[in-house]
């Protein structure tokens, strides 16, 4: 299970990463920083998945259900993703695109609630 945790908030990091074009080489310090604090990821690994993850096709809402299941009666570690998902998006250009996203998964973690 925590091989799928990892997967999906690595998905959804990366995600806002992958949907404003941004230069990966530049967010992929912070991507690593997190991913490292949450999984003990080594800065190569979480690099590699970050490239991994921008390159491939996946389902969103599969890696929102996951996290929401794993994390369901967990509201403080809800908060902290929901804080790295905000840092990740302060981390460079801010488009409205990217809070809808941020609401989307933000309602969707705390319904279980």
């Amino acid at each position: 299970m925590e091989k799928k945790i990892k997967e999906s908030v690595g998905t959804l990091l990366a995600h806002i990463i992958k949907v404003d074009n941004r230069d990966i080489e530049k967010e992929a310090p912070l991507f690593c920083d997190i991913m490292g604090q949450n999984f003990d990821c080594s800065h190569e690994e979480a690099k590699d998945f970050l490239y991994r993850i921008v390159n491939e096709e996946y389902d969103l809402d599969e890696h929102i259900e996951i996290i929401n299941q794993a994390l369901c009666e967990d509201k403080l570690s809800k908060f902290h993703l929901m804080e790295q998902l905000n840092h990740m998006i302060y981390s460079d250009k801010i488009s409205p695109e990217d809070y809808k996203i941020f609401e989307n998964i933000k309602n969707r973690l705390f319904s279980c609630d």
